[in-house]
C-alpha cells in the first residue's frame, strides 16, 4: 500500500449511501418506516440515505462512520466510542449498541453502492484534523430517540452533521435525487446548543 503525504492530498468526503444497501431487511423496514412518515406528513415517500465520511490526513485515508456493534468481526477497527439503540438500558447488550468508528486504512462496507460521486466536504490540513479530532468526543446519545431540542432523532447520520458543525465546515449537504437523511437536523442542533452552552471547539 503507497501512500502519499502532499498537503494537498488531505480532504474528508461526504458519502450519499442507501439505507439498507446489501441488506433486504433494513431496505424493507426502512422502505415501510418512510411511507408512514410520508403519509403522515401528507406528501410522497422519499429516498433514505445514510452518511458516512471517507478522510485522507498525510497520506492516511480514514473512514468515519456509525453502524451497529454486532455483525463485526472482532478486530481492530477504530471503535471510539459507543452508544445504546432504543432506549439506554439497552445498550448493556451488543445488540443494542451501536459503534463509532474513525478507522485508518479502514473500509467502508456498502461504499459500492454510494449514490454519486463523493462530495468533498474540506480540503487542507487543518480542517481535516479538525473533524478527526472530535470524532471521540462525538455524544453518545440514544441512537433512535430525539435528543431535547433536537428537531430529529439521534442516527447515524446525525453522527456526520454534528461532525461537520464541529469542526466549523458546512453542514447544508442534501442527498441526491431528492432523497432525505433523517436525523441529520439532530446533529446540526445537538453541536450548535452545545457551543452555545461550552463556547466552539468544546462539548
Amino acid at each position: 500500500m503507497t501512500t502519499s503525504a502532499r498537503p494537498d492530498d488531505d480532504r474528508v468526503e461526504l458519502l450519499w449511501l442507501p439505507v439498507g444497501a446489501g441488506g433486504r431487511v433494513v431496505r424493507r423496514t426502512s422502505a415501510w418506516w418512510e411511507r408512514a412518515c410520508a403519509l403522515a406528513e401528507r406528501r410522497r415517500p422519499r429516498p433514505l440515505f445514510h452518511a458516512a465520511l471517507d478522510a485522507r490526513l498525510g497520506g492516511v485515508p480514514y473512514t468515519v462512520e456509525m453502524t451497529p456493534a454486532w455483525g463485526a468481526a472482532p478486530t481492530d477497527r477504530g471503535v471510539v466510542a459507543t452508544g445504546p439503540v432504543g432506549a439506554r438500558p439497552l445498550g448493556r447488550s451488543r445488540w443494542f449498541r451501536y459503534e463509532v468508528r474513525c478507522w485508518p486504512h479502514g473500509v467502508i462496507p456498502d461504499r459500492a453502492h454510494a449514490v454519486g460521486p463523493p462530495v468533498v466536504v474540506a480540503s487542507g490540513t487543518a480542517a481535516v484534523a479538525r473533524l478527526l479530532d472530535a470524532v471521540p468526543a462525538v455524544p453518545a446519545l440514544t441512537w433512535g430517540r430525539r435528543p431535547p431540542g433536537a428537531r430529529a432523532m439521534w442516527n447515524s447520520n446525525s453522527l456526520v452533521a454534528w461532525l461537520l458543525a464541529r469542526a466549523g465546515l458546512p453542514t447544508d449537504h442534501e442527498p441526491p435525487g431528492g432523497g432525505r437523511a433523517p436525523g441529520w437536523t439532530a446533529g446540526v442542533d445537538v453541536a450548535h446548543r452545545s457551543a452555545e452552552r461550552h463556547g466552539p471547539g468544546r462539548t
